[in-house]
Formats: structure tokens, C-alpha cells, sequence
């Protein structure tokens, strides 16, 4: 079964609409697969963000990521990388459609609500950089 990388960020939690969010993806079918609350470190961060550390937006999205607690979820399912990446809509909220979770509550490309694996191969980094993979089979 397919495994993907969820992170509910500190917007999502500030406006308290975490379950809401979680509910869409259980009513599609997906199981929780593993779950943890975190506050997130920059050198995290950096490791997560690699291919935005060395551009000047990498300082606003660490500030952002660290401004309050995350929750860290692994979703499974059939497709699952696929269709949450169509659940949650594109990167920027401004574009994002009405009917994605984005497109719904988030404001703009860093506050998105949520943050979707893009790939079997993020899914499966991004899931050893946040869990010890021991616990699961990717």
C-alpha cells in the first residue's frame, strides 16, 4: 500500500482546522499510518527544504515552519501521493481552486495549510526524515 508525507502546518493548527482537514482525507479512504505533534528545528528544515535553502525565500518559510507546533502524519492508501496532491490543490492558495483544501483555507504559497509529498521518492525521504522507517514499510 502507497505511503505519503503529510504535514499539518502551524496555520492549519492556529485556525484550529487540523480535523476538518484530516476528515477529508479519511472520508477518501485513507488510513493513518503514523502520527506525531512536532516543533520543528532549522537544521530540520534546511534537511527538508534543501532546494529552497539557498534562496531568499528560505529564511520566511523557516520562520514560518517554526512559528508554532506541526502534525506530522503518514497517510496510506491506493494512489494516495496522487490524489492528495489533487486534494490539497497547488503550492500557491491564490490559485488554488475551490474544493481543495488550499484552495479553501489557505492564504497564500507558504501558508497552504499543508505540506503533500510530490513523489514516491519525496514520500519515502521525507517519511525516513520524520519517522524511524523501522516502524514502517515504505
Amino acid at each position: 500500500m502507497e505511503k505519503t508525507l503529510i504535514i499539518f502546518k502551524p496555520d492549519c493548527l492556529k485556525k484550529r482546522i487540523m480535523g476538518t482537514v484530516l476528515d477529508r482525507f479519511e472520508r477518501a479512504g485513507f488510513e493513518i499510518a503514523g502520527c506525531k505533534m512536532a516543533k520543528l528545528e532549522p537544521d530540520l528544515l534546511k534537511e527538508h527544504y534543501a532546494h529552497l535553502a539557498d534562496k531568499p525565500i528560505f529564511p520566511g518559510i523557516s520562520a514560518f515552519m517554526e512559528s508554532g507546533p506541526v502534525v506530522v502524519m503518514i497517510l496510506q492508501g491506493d494512489n494516495v501521493i496522487k490524489r492528495v496532491r489533487e486534494m490539497v490543490g497547488p503550492t500557491d492558495s491564490v490559485h488554488a481552486p475551490t474544493g481543495t483544501i488550499r484552495g479553501d483555507y489557505g492564504y497564500n504559497a507558504m501558508k497552504n495549510v499543508v505540506h503533500a509529498s510530490d513523489s514516491l521518492e519525496s514520500a519515502q525521504a521525507e517519511i525516513g526524515r520524520f519517522f524511524d522507517v523501522g516502524d514502517f514499510q515504505i
